[in-house]
């Protein structure tokens, strides 16, 4: 099985430079590869592929400065990313379901992580090392148990974390007979089969007032300046408070739930449909009905997740 962890990176303000400008030069190649693939389509009428495109990286790496500062395998993965995202956008255009989406040009800020795949990174006496960066500080506040995969390097906010995929052989753990239904609500974030009541913390509702009044601080700033940009930081910690404050709530309850039952049966909603209603549709992302039916807790292989439209349970 494949397992994340999660840890907070302390780079110093030369490291957060580097680590900047890695993800500008990942932007720029992203775009770029964009550009090839729809040039070369109109003169030929053919795909470029994925290798395609690595011969004409290793082409450039002799001419342009910024990818020679960049490991090789974190711009392979850019390519691997077009790639994908390309194979998706054909996949929807097959299945003819909705809008194709067909592959959009990154903006300044919006490439916001690097990849390492199987080099390059190594963990040592509380650093993580990274080529072309250095020596970054790590907050390791758990041990990792298995072989790491891959390094991800992700900037959230104007934070930088590191993600390991590690590959791990789950110790078989016994099953209880117990046996739970949930049914989602608004007033009451759930109800259980066995009368319990889960309240719903709506976290975002208590934070409404607090969101508007930076939100409106933000708004008048001239776009492009250095106050809208502390403005917009603001904005968006407030926002990843309340995300982190659910994500932890939901982990807790799932934790529990998981600990206490072998069997969990969980309300299959059409919650796409039902957002379309104005009125709940607010009180709907709040509670995080969405991330319910992908409990992290429920996934780890303990119990088994019934669908009310399945006619058989489905082990997850």
């Amino acid at each position: 099985m494949i397992k994340t962890y999660k840890y907070r990176l302390e780079p110093t303000r030369k490291q957060e430079e580097k680590l900047d400008q890695m993800l500008e030069t990942c932007r720029i190649l992203y775009n770029s590869c964009l550009v090839d693939r729809n040039r070369h389509y109109k003169e030929t009428g053919k795909g470029l592929s994925r290798i395609d495109q690595q011969k004409l990286l290793v082409r450039d790496k002799k001419n342009i400065e910024e990818l020679t500062n960049t490991h090789s395998q974190v711009l392979q993965d850019v390519l691997f990313r077009v790639e994908k995202a390309y194979k998706a956008f054909f996949r929807r255009l097959k299945d003819r379901n909705g809008k194709a989406g067909y592959p959009r040009f990154k903006n300044y800020g919006r490439y916001d992580s690097i990849t390492y795949t199987q080099s390059g990174f190594s963990i040592a006496f509380g650093k993580l090392k990274l080529s072309k960066v250095g020596h970054i500080k790590l907050k390791q506040h758990r041990n990792i148990n298995g072989i790491i995969k891959t390094c991800n390097i992700k900037k959230e906010i104007d934070k930088y974390y590191v993600c390991f995929s590690v590959e791990y052989k789950p110790e078989p753990k016994p099953i209880s007979n117990r046996r739970i239904g949930i049914d989602m609500g608004i007033k009451s974030f759930a109800v259980l089969s066995n009368g319990e009541t889960l309240d719903n913390p709506k976290y975002l509702v208590k934070s409404e007032e607090k969101l508007n009044k930076k939100q409106k601080r933000l708004s008048p700033k001239k776009k492009g300046s250095n106050n809208r940009k502390k403005a917009r930081i603001v904005v968006a910690k407030l926002h990843k408070k309340v995300s982190n404050q659910r994500k932890d709530f939901q982990h807790k309850q799932s934790r529990r739930l998981v600990d206490n039952y072998g069997y969990i049966a969980v309300e299959d909603l059409q919650i796409r449909n039902m957002v379309k209603n104005h009125n709940l549709a607010k009180s709907i992302h709040d509670a995080g009905w969405g991330a319910v039916r992908f409990f992290p807790n429920i996934q780890s292989g303990r119990g088994w997740l019934l669908c009310r439209e399945s006619k058989s349970p489905q082990y997850v």
